[in-house]
């Protein structure tokens, strides 16, 4: 009887919190219908387009590099206009921030979304979607979540604005998505047993439906995001068409695996400075939080993520073709350049510990997002008694995404109220 009751009260618990879910993506539904802006595609208008004259104007509040920061060879103005396409998983909010700071510093002008941090997505991207946005309107930068569509972004930036994304192997990005998204995506609440990714992976198509609610977080994701269907094999010759079709609209792409690397043709692409690049490490997981992968389960997830693989190859390849003209000699001194310098900041701005559990953060303004029913991402504690002309920066380098943004003057209305409506409904399950 007593193993009965003890069962039950599991089962009413798991029964909550899904009717919990169901009724908490309902409401979030029916806000998003109400909130969303009339979205019309207007193709082929040259008024739509960012004109020329005032793509020249952003430019003037941006300061050349010295020569004490490049040499004679490098001297060259850096880019103001840019797209960023942030990617799920990929260490994107590390990027962002970087592209906030240089943004701020020079006073550049973001196209920003309206109540949320992100451009209505998954629905595909539409200039309507930008905050305030009227046909003709010029921004210098381009950088949070959306579905791409290249004809749409490019209504509002400078012809000669580069084009940036980071990838990741799409086997970790496959099981940090699982994790981090299975409970707002209902194909995985039935899944039993302790491991959900093994039991998905060992019979995906069991718990897969294309047109489910949020099934894109399970399948191709990057390819999603890029805005082509995600459920194309990896043989299909409309993946080999899109890869092709990328190579084509980016100018760079970087590899988390390789990020350091990455952010040293960062700066080399823009002109920019080994100021400008560094970083923190921004929404990590804490390693128990990690599902461990054997190379079965690793084969399997690389399988039924096929044209993302695919994707990752091509991409892999051409950003060790940028390394090797830039050299590796070079590129190997540039990186440990960055390296010391980030542990210089660290020294400057964090406590010892590093970064620490949710809990464990006693400021608020660095507590990153945290996906529904726990605390998995890590954050960072500002140094007590910071030396004052450090204190900036440091904190611009420790603010998470949505706190950024709200620094920005980003209304945030949506995603604050999906957070506290997400965070309470679990505190009451």
């Amino acid at each position: 009887m007593m193993m009965f009751g003890i069962k039950g009260k599991k089962c009413t618990l798991v029964t909550k919190r899904l009717i919990l879910c169901v009724i908490l993506t309902n409401i979030m539904l029916v806000l998003y219908c109400l909130r969303k802006p009339n979205q019309v595609r207007i193709r082929g208008s040259q008024e739509d387009m960012c004109p020329l004259r005032l793509a020249k104007a952003l430019k003037k509040n941006v300061t050349k590099p010295s020569q004490s920061t490049k040499s004679q060879s490098e001297v060259c103005s850096p880019e103001v206009n840019m797209m960023f396409m942030k990617t799920h998983k990929t260490a994107s909010s590390t990027v962002l921030n970087i592209l906030f700071r240089f943004g701020e510093k020079h006073k550049l002008k973001f196209a920003f979304p309206d109540g949320r941090n992100d451009f209505f997505y998954p629905s595909p991207f539409m200039v309507s979607q930008v905050k305030d946005y009227r046909p003709g309107d010029c921004f210098n930068i381009v950088c949070n979540h959306m579905r791409f569509d290249h004809h749409e972004v490019a209504k509002l930036l400078p012809a000669d604005a580069v084009y940036i994304t980071i990838l990741r192997d799409p086997v970790d990005l496959f099981e940090s998505s699982f994790h981090y998204y299975h409970r707002a995506v209902p194909l995985t609440w039935s899944i039993g047993g302790e491991n959900k990714l093994a039991e998905f992976l060992h019979s995906p198509q069991t718990f897969y439906s294309p047109e489910a609610f949020n099934s894109f977080y399970l399948k191709n994701l990057l390819f999603f995001d890029f805005g082509f269907d995600n459920n194309l094999e990896a043989d299909d010759p409309l993946v080999s068409r899109d890869i092709q079709d990328l190579s084509k609209r980016f100018d760079l792409v970087l590899i988390a695996e390789y990020f350091e690397e990455s952010l040293i043709l960062l700066k080399d692409t823009l002109c920019w400075t080994m100021e400008d690049i560094l970083y923190f490490k921004l929404n990590a997981r804490k390693s128990s939080s990690v599902s461990r992968l054997t190379p079965d389960l690793r084969a399997k997830a690389l399988q039924w993520n096929g044209a993302d693989w695919r994707l990752y190859q091509h991409f892999n390849a051409t950003f060790w073709a940028r390394v090797e003209a830039y050299g590796r000699k070079k590129m190997e001194q540039e990186v440990n350049e960055l390296r010391r310098r980030n542990v210089e900041m660290k020294a400057i701005c964090m406590e010892d510990v590093g970064a620490v559990e949710a809990r464990k953060i006693q400021d608020r303004r660095f507590l990153p997002w945290q996906p529904i029913g726990e605390s998995s991402i890590l954050g960072y504690n500002v140094k007590k008694n910071i030396d004052p002309k450090f204190k900036t920066i440091c904190e611009k380098m420790l603010t998470p995404e949505i706190q950024y943004l709200s620094n920005l003057g980003v209304s945030l209305w949506l995603t604050r109220l999906w957070g506290w409506i997400k965070d309470a409904a679990f505190t009451f399950a």
